[in-house]
């Protein structure tokens, strides 16, 4: 969702706060602004659009204290007006979250005679903060924020104080301490090679920041203390390694993905005993959004195959609203890339009131997902910057082949390394992919089909194409195709087929002839030789993917269908890194 970002310290500010909104832009690109602190003014720049535009602005906001935003819009549209910082008073906020009473305090606030300048509902913060000051920051944080209903991270600079003050309910901040200074921001990403140790805040927690150190709070006001580590080298993003996009380059990690993630598996603590209590589970259910859904969808396959109990997979959205039963026995598997994703872990927090016992399946160790969860099974994924999920997807999906596996997860991990080594090759081959690329870049709606577990491809492959080239698609059962989706096949709609079962060969077949048979496009992805050899002369284009088992083909066949939609979004000009309207890490509902 939205980034934020504050210092103080010794150093001027705008640089280090304008550097680590460039590594926040993945939670929102829409508009952004910085506001800066120094001898007690503050100095504000703030645009719609990119974090770049502030650049030429850096010049003009002086001081070694400020904060920093880039937004993900709910409330309002991407205007310079609706831009973070927010000021009233003497105050400057920067908000990430979403105040769910805002226009009742709005009405509030206006009666009392204050004017508002944004859409937003992070500008009430502003004004609470500047109607309860009476010269103690902390008093008047402590205030403001018991008047909210919803989440937030909110961090805020005062003219008359020399230092930020940040809180937090339900969205992520860290703290970090570096040489030159002290800083909070939404993701520890932000402040690598800033900081040399950082803290998670707990819920309720209000930190007062200055550039001579840190105080934390609890929601009642009490001094605590967090407990400080090294920030994580792998916390660091990198560069682009040659590649010209996130997207492709985190394709081409796909493999090591798979690897590191088999490696992390086997480092968890009491995985035997994880096995046991999915041996005796009544239910498994695995709940996800979008991207971890898809997975999820892939995961209930495989662990319905290995263990003795209903399995499935559900929307975290929609679990709110109507939750699986479940009782002591069942198991709940949380999925999420950030590990702080609301839905999801609205959805983890339903099910262990239920009794369930948690698993959380994420990218990202330190987050909020693992601190609600029983066990954690570790995304060994790296850092992922382009909003599109790639390699996180793949590192989920090797998670649940090492849990379906159970006592023999030692032996699972060795044909994924194998599967692997397929995958390394594939990624660095994007000539078919460009093929395929160019008939979806020509074509008004593309549907992606399969059988079995090629759906569950299917259905991701279409949310990656739609994300980032912005042409219609859906993931659809082949044999649904004659159901309904048949009367939208035309000349102008081009269907992928996948075929990596030679089980389900046939059937699918049958989908390609219906299709052709009405003029429609069909290009056809497989693992399979001999399907490939039967298809190849009647379709647009086919694609042999280096040979593999049904089971383990998700892997191969999801990572040619990235570099469709990557090449897709190049043909028709689009960002693949940044797509429009959407950010990485969901923080609201």
């Amino acid at each position: 969702m939205c980034g934020i970002i504050a210092y103080s310290g010794k150093s001027p500010a705008a640089e280090k706060l304008y550097r680590g909104l460039k590594r926040l832009e993945y939670r929102g690109y829409d508009s952004a602004g910085i506001s800066t602190l120094s001898e007690g003014c503050i100095f504000t720049a703030k645009h719609g659009g990119r974090v770049e535009r502030l650049r030429a602005d850096l010049g003009a906001l002086s001081g070694c204290t400020g904060i920093g935003h880039t937004r993900w819009a709910t409330h309002g549209r991407a205007t310079d007006a609706n831009a973070h910082p927010h000021l009233c008073g003497r105050f400057s906020i920067v908000h990430n979250g979403i105040i769910r009473n805002c226009e009742q305090l709005k009405k509030e606030l206006k009666g009392l005679g204050r004017t508002f300048f944004s859409q937003t509902d992070s500008e009430v913060i502003a004004h609470l903060l500047d109607m309860y000051y009476c010269g103690d920051m902390l008093q008047a944080m402590l205030h403001a924020v018991a008047r909210l209903k919803g989440l937030w991270a909110v961090a805020a600079l005062c003219a008359d104080f020399n230092g930020f003050i940040v809180a937090r309910r339900s969205s992520p901040v860290v703290l970090g301490e570096g040489d030159d200074g002290f800083y909070a921001a939404s993701d520890v990403h932000a402040i690598v090679g800033c900081a040399h140790s950082c803290c998670v805040l707990e819920d309720g927690d209000i930190a007062v920041v200055t550039p001579e150190g840190m105080r934390v709070y609890d929601s009642l006001l009490n001094p605590v203390v967090r407990a400080f580590e090294p920030v994580p080298a792998e916390c660091a993003g990198g560069d682009m390694e040659g590649c010209p996009h996130y997207m492709l380059k985190e394709i081409r990690q796909n493999a090591a993905a798979i690897t590191d993630t088999c490696d992390g598996f086997f480092r968890c603590e009491g995985a035997d005993g994880l096995f046991k209590k999915l041996a005796r589970a009544d239910k498994i259910v695995l709940t996800g959004c979008g991207t971890a859904y898809n997975a999820s969808l892939a995961g209930a396959r495989l662990l319905g195959w290995a263990y003795d109990c209903p399995v499935s997979a559900h929307i975290a959205g929609e679990y709110c609203s109507d939750p699986p039963r479940l009782t002591t026995r069942s198991v709940c598997i949380a999925v999420t890339q950030s590990g702080e994703t609301a839905d999801t872990l609205a959805a983890a927090s339903i099910a262990r009131g239920c009794g369930a016992y948690l698993i959380a399946v994420t990218n990202c160790p330190r987050s909020a997902v693992t601190r609600l969860a029983d066990f954690v099974v570790p995304v060994c994924a790296g850092p992922e910057v382009c909003v599109a999920a790639t390699k996180s997807y793949i590192g989920q999906l090797a998670c649940f082949h090492l849990l379906a596996a159970g006592e023999c997860a030692m032996r699972r991990a060795g044909q994924l390394q194998s599967v692997a080594a397929k995958v390394k090759k594939l990624a660095f081959d994007g000539a078919y992919a460009r093929v395929i690329a160019s008939l979806c870049a020509s074509s008004r709606a593309v549907f992606f089909l399969g059988r079995g577990g090629d759906v569950d491809v299917a259905v991701e492959g279409s949310l990656k194409l739609k994300e980032v080239s912005y042409i219609f698609s859906a993931g659809y059962p082949a044999g649904e195709l004659k159901h309904g989706t048949l009367a939208l096949v035309d000349e102008s709609v081009l269907s992928i087929v996948l075929m990596c079962d030679q089980c389900l060969v046939s059937k699918c077949e049958s989908a390609v002839e219906q299709i052709l048979s009405r003029g429609g496009k069909v290009a056809v992805i497989t693992t399979l030789p001999s399907a490939y050899a039967s298809v190849s002369p009647r379709v647009q284009a086919a694609w042999l993917l280096p040979q593999t088992c049904a089971h383990l083909s998700h892997f191969i066949s999801s990572t040619a269908l990235q570099l469709v939609a990557y090449h897709t979004a190049l043909l028709v000009g689009r960002d693949p890194d940044k797509p429009r309207n959407l950010a990485k890490s969901v923080t609201v509902e």
